[in-house]
């Protein structure tokens, strides 16, 4: 657990965590903490035990706000897209009047990132450090929009220059994931939406109006999920088509090459014949000719098809 007394976005480390319960005379207090610190903050700082089961919850947990007497609970849920793998990481905000307790499993990146923007919009309202938090989790959804975007124009230009059976499951792949990205965006929006539009006491009115832009970003990548999962469907119908093509061609060039040899099958079977009464059989050079025929007829036919692009 770090302790951190923020002033004007400038940090200095606190020890004794009793100290954060009273408010500051200057700035506030950030909390960064991980399930494991709970037993010791929740009595300290009367956390709702809803709240912090929550926390100690092994799934997944589904992007929230909740309300209470001297703080509020927020999840949102961090993103990370590593080794062409998607994770998601869950976020718990603690807000009070006077201080922040962010509770986390894993290494959130985004906690990170949030401290040279703190230092340099000289932070002094825990109300505003977590816009900037909540601002930088939903933008790492644009980069991961971008590496979809990136994925599927690779795998359309895939397709398109030589299509592959494994194609239709790196589809059905991406398909999915558009679809869990959707489904766990959704949630989060509407958490968003109400700190922009609820009457919140511990949080700024006017700070309130900035999370309006965050929710527009929010409705543009839930867009853009919405046109990456269509582009996907082309993809599947331009497999579909390219199978399809393929299959075409193929059965063009057995037909071409059946109609090629109907005619040399017939002469074959023609000179196959056991009849005494063939007098060109006992010609010298009846072998030759009738090779030869056999060769012009078939040469000729193939350059026909090849003319009239057959095959």
């Amino acid at each position: 657990m770090k302790i951190r007394h923020v002033v004007a976005g400038v940090f200095t480390p606190v020890e004794d965590v009793e100290l954060t319960t009273t408010s500051p005379e200057q700035g506030f207090y950030w909390i960064d903490a991980d399930v494991d610190d709970l037993a010791l903050l929740q009595p300290l700082f009367s956390l709702h035990d809803l709240a912090v089961e929550d926390c100690l919850t092994e799934e997944e947990q589904r992007p929230k706000i909740e309300t209470y007497d001297n703080h509020y609970f927020i999840v949102v849920n961090s993103i990370r897209y590593d080794d062409e793998e998607i994770f998601l990481r869950a976020l718990n905000i603690f807000l009070g009047r006077h201080y922040i307790i962010t509770v986390t499993k894993q290494k959130i990146n985004e906690l990170r990132a949030v401290k040279p923007i703190l230092w340099e919009q000289e932070v002094s309202e825990p109300d505003r450090f977590m816009y900037y938090l909540i601002d930088l989790v939903v933008d790492n959804y644009f980069i991961v929009g971008d590496r979809i975007e990136v994925k599927i124009e690779k795998l359309e230009e895939d397709i398109l220059m030589h299509t592959k059976r494994s194609h239709l499951n790196e589809i059905i792949g991406l398909r999915s994931e558009i679809l869990w990205l959707k489904k766990v965006l959704g949630p989060q929006k509407e958490v968003i939406n109400i700190l922009n539009k609820k009457d919140l006491r511990l949080i700024d009115d006017q700070l309130q109006k900035y999370f309006s832009d965050i929710y527009e970003n929010a409705v543009k990548i839930s867009e853009n999920f919405d046109m990456f999962r269509e582009l996907v469907g082309n993809l599947r119908e331009a497999y579909q088509a390219a199978i399809a093509n393929r299959a075409n061609e193929i059965m063009r060039v057995f037909t071409a090459i059946t109609t090629i040899f109907i005619p040399l099958t017939l002469i074959t079977g023609i000179y196959g014949m056991n009849f005494d009464n063939m007098p060109e059989i006992h010609w010298k050079y009846s072998y030759y000719v009738v090779i030869g025929i056999m060769i012009a007829l078939g040469a000729g036919m193939f350059y026909l098809f090849r003319k009239r692009d057959w095959i």
